[in-house]
């Protein structure tokens, strides 16, 4: 047997466990007020001629009936994302969550959403506060580098319009967490970013996400951040915030990171063993095994003709899932830090001319390394039934 049909005991009680996964709806395709400069998913509109319909009224019910019966847990998770989902209006949303109530058999619903922040207004927030979304607000950090990318159709800058909408968000007491691309422009200024994430904006909860993306020649677009530019940002927000910040303000990595050092799951499926296990729905009811992947040979079916829970269990979505691991190169499970990054999000991998291993090997192991201490001591303090933050004080 070779690496790619390894199925280990873990695969197989995941398979014949209770029925677990979440899903990224997109009830608007890409539809989006911005033109995002290093966006991924604006090209998806090709696929569909060129145009997204709004995911019609039957279609969202039968979706939201199905993702509820297939999870075998008593909490569902709702992700609303697109594009931009604000721009399908406040009555739609309204709409999802009367026909959640209608089919939630008993089980808790958690609804969180995706927005680029500029359609923020006191109606929007009201709506999120009073039903428990958690808000996700693309912001990339200071003025100059958010605006370098973020900008609308017209090419204008988004920085102002999105401040207000955190101003309001923190006014009207919505929760939200904060995703900010790591681009090549953010290389240097990792401190900067994090500070002005946490002192200017008020954000607790932050998401780093890097931009890898690969230009048809097979080389990386000129924004994508490079690996040792990115493990040097981790490396320098990681000081601020273990002297700091620890129990104060959430990175999601460096949460990530100790929990695997715990043996505790990922939580994040960039850096699980496996991945597959957040399927994106189309605003037509195509459903793929990742967001990262929504291309025609990756397409599961639509829930039109399989149900959701058909299509999770499919032997196609779960060889996506082992792809993750059986791909990998030798040298990466061989690696003294697998066990933290797993080879990364498969999306990030190089050729297989340069190696297949994950486009920020480099920058991940600058970070593993340089963490480590702390790491390792917050791991014995949490061992030890007392708070990682005392790290602070030893610090």
């Amino acid at each position: 047997m070779n690496n790619k049909d390894l199925f280990t005991l873990g695969d197989a009680s995941r398979r014949i466990g209770p029925r677990s996964f979440t899903t990224l709806i997109k009830p608007g395709g890409s539809a989006c007020n911005l033109a995002c400069k290093y966006c991924y998913y604006l090209e998806k509109a090709e696929l569909y001629g060129g145009r997204q319909p709004i995911m019609d009224p039957e279609l969202l019910e039968l979706y939201i009936k199905q993702y509820i019966d297939a999870v075998e847990h008593d909490v569902v998770e709702f992700c609303w994302h697109g594009g931009e989902p604000l721009m399908l209006g406040l009555d739609y949303f309204k709409r999802a969550l009367k026909l959640q109530r209608k089919h939630s058999r008993g089980k808790r619903i958690n609804n969180s959403l995706q927005t680029n922040g500029t359609l923020l207004d006191e109606n929007w927030c009201r709506f999120f506060s009073d039903n428990g979304f958690l808000v996700g607000l693309s912001i990339d950090g200071p003025k100059d580098i958010h605006d370098a990318h973020r900008v609308n159709r017209g090419g204008r800058p988004t920085f102002d319009r999105v401040v207000a909408g955190v101003n309001l968000m923190n006014r009207l007491h919505v929760e939200y967490n904060t995703l900010s691309v790591v681009s090549r422009l953010s290389e240097g200024r990792g401190a900067e970013i994090y500070r002005f994430l946490r002192d200017e904006l008020g954000s607790r909860y932050m998401q780093l996400l890097p931009a890898v993306d690969w230009l048809p020649s097979g080389e990386l677009a000129p924004w994508s951040v490079s690996s040792e530019g990115f493990g040097q940002i981790l490396c320098d927000i990681f000081d601020e915030w273990v002297r700091h910040d620890v129990g104060r303000s959430y990175v999601q990595i460096f949460d990530v990171t100790l929990s695997q050092l715990c043996g505790l799951p990922s939580g994040i499926c960039t850096m699980g063993e496996t991945c597959g296990e957040g399927l994106a729905v189309e605003h037509n009811g195509d459903v793929y095994p990742c967001d990262h992947f929504v291309w025609p040979e990756y397409k599961l079916g639509n829930i039109r003709e399989n149900s959701l829970a058909e299509l999770f269990d499919s032997e196609k979505r779960l060889k996506f899932a082992l792809f993750k691991r059986n791909d990998l190169p030798p040298s990466c499970l061989r690696c003294e830090h697998y066990h933290l990054c797993h080879g990364g999000c498969p999306g990030h991998r190089t050729a297989e001319a340069h190696g297949g291993k994950n486009a920020l090997c480099t920058g991940l192991r600058m970070f593993f390394e340089h963490s480590a201490p702390a790491m390792n001591r917050m791991r014995e303090l949490l061992l030890s039934n007392r708070a990682p933050a005392e790290i602070m004080y030893e610090l």
